[in-house]
């Protein structure tokens, strides 16, 4: 068996894989988002995302918390309450489990994540 090893992002070549967001969810265009996903491992995936300019509804599910850094661009996540965080190149968040509301890319944005599916 081999020993587990360090997985550098910029050192992995990795396929993109390319999707919108449901039709149903849509609140502004219908941005391009791609994923590169560097490591998944038992409910845990991470890699680099991004998106085009554009909103649209989220809904996590109760076992799923992601933690994300930006890289470059900005978003906006609105919580049902009314709330708004605001995050551009340099800032890091959590979007927890059960989490509701709405993801806004007003400039276009490349992130870090690191998405955990709890059992259960």
């Amino acid at each position: 068996m081999n020993p587990p090893r360090i997985v550098p992002f910029s050192a992995t070549d990795v396929a993109p894989s390319h999707d919108h967001p449901r039709p149903d969810r849509r609140v502004d265009g219908n941005p391009r988002r791609t994923t590169w996903e560097h490591y998944t491992r038992q409910g845990l995936s991470s890699g680099i995302w991004a998106c085009e300019v554009g909103s649209w509804n989220i809904r996590f599910a109760d076992n799923r918390d992601e933690f994300f850094c930006v890289i470059e661009g900005w978003v906006r996540l609105h919580d049902e309450a009314g709330g708004v965080a605001e995050f551009g190149a340099g800032d890091a968040g959590v979007i927890p489990a059960g989490f509701v509301g709405r993801f806004e890319v007003v400039e276009a944005v490349r992130k870090y994540f690191v998405v955990v599916d709890q059992p259960g």
